[in-house]
């Protein structure tokens, strides 16, 4: 079920507050883990959303990772509580120094990207960490067309446009935190100011948008890509394939991608309603999905693996009743799903399920 309107999504979120600390703290280790993961396997990064909740949960790196998806996933996290702090400050106007350095937390340093050439040969250049790009950006649409987004020299001037008319658009309060976050979002990607990380950068920029304005922070999910990339896809086809126009549209312009980032931000808040006010104990929640079990025995074995992680099987059964042979079948089944997961001793679990 979704909330497609977000003023009853929010007007449910709002009826919710004060918040308990017990709550806010169960929110934002959910948000922590769920924004991370999917912002990043987005663009490409390999880690499990079960490896991503213990490495930034407890900074422990479990199975086969790819080292720079670790350090990236690591940095991103990073990044995340730098934008969290910096929403928190009200008074203070968006930058492009800001936006500079979250960009350089997140890529962390310069490196090489090779690339091969038609010819067989490669060629090589630095990504600069923090830097505008200093060469042309473009990318191949799923339909294959070559789209160009804003050229070197014009980057520095479309940015000093963007923050000033966000700062501006912020004071006059005409569009709405979630009209302002979608508009900020498309002029951002239409300019791709960096040569690396632009998607990664607007994700959490139109969460800054929505924390300042008191709203719950979005996440994009990576099962939604292509519905996100069409919704982009299909403004970029209204506003015209120029990039000083798409760095100015207006919000008018924009509605594939408002219909899209409005539904999202309507399910999202919806999602955490849900979440928090939640009694039934036999549902859980797994990267944004809520997962309602038929019977109470997934319950038991999940509240006894999260209390007592090295139970055996035998154990199990003494904790919760149910005969080693049925937990034996429900586990097989948690294991499926990646719901749980064996831990790095020897007869440990990991839960990656939260209520």
């Amino acid at each position: 079920m979704k909330y497609l309107n977000v003023k009853k999504a929010l007007a449910a979120w709002q009826q919710l507050q004060p918040l308990s600390e017990k709550d806010r703290e169960r929110l934002c280790r959910r948000f922590m883990v769920d924004f991370n993961y999917n912002s990043n396997h987005i663009e490409g990064n390999t880690l499990t959303y079960g490896q991503t909740e213990i490495l930034l949960l407890f900074g422990k790196v479990v199975g086969e990772a790819d080292l720079r998806h670790v350090q990236e996933m690591t940095a991103s996290n990073v990044g995340l509580r730098m934008m969290t702090e910096a929403a928190a400050l009200k008074d203070m106007p968006l930058t492009q120094n800001f936006i500079r350095t979250l960009h350089k937390t997140l890529l962390r340093e310069d490196y090489i990207v090779y690339r091969g050439l038609p010819d067989g040969g490669q060629t090589s250049y630095v990504i600069h960490a923090g830097q505008y790009k200093t060469r042309p950006n473009s990318v191949i649409t799923r339909y294959g067309d070559r789209f160009e987004y804003a050229s070197p020299e014009e980057t520095p001037s479309l940015m000093s446009d963007l923050v000033d008319w966000y700062n501006e658009a912020e004071q006059d309060a005409k569009l709405s935190p979630v009209e302002l976050a979608a508009l900020f979002h498309y002029r951002y990607i239409r300019i791709h100011p960096f040569e690396d990380g632009n998607g990664r950068i607007a994700r959490l920029m139109v969460n800054y948008i929505l924390s300042r304005h008191g709203y719950p922070m979005v996440v994009v999910r990576s099962r939604k890509k292509n519905e996100y990339l069409e919704a982009l896809h299909q403004t970029d086809l209204e506003v015209g394939p120029v990039p000083y126009d798409g760095a100015h549209a207006g919000i008018r312009e924009i509605r594939p991608f408002l219909k899209f980032f409005n539904e999202l931000v309507a399910t999202e808040v919806y999602h955490d309603v849900l979440f928090v006010s939640e009694r039934n104990e036999n549902v859980w929640w797994y990267d944004g999905e809520r997962i309602v079990f038929r019977t109470p025995n997934y319950t038991k074995i999940l509240n006894a693996m999260r209390t007592q992680p090295t139970l055996t099987l035998n154990d199990l059964k003494e904790e919760t009743g149910i005969s080693v042979t049925a937990i034996q079948k429900l586990l097989d089944q948690l294991l499926a799903k990646n719901y749980v997961a064996r831990g790095e001793r020897e007869g440990s679990w990991r839960v990656f399920l939260a209520q």
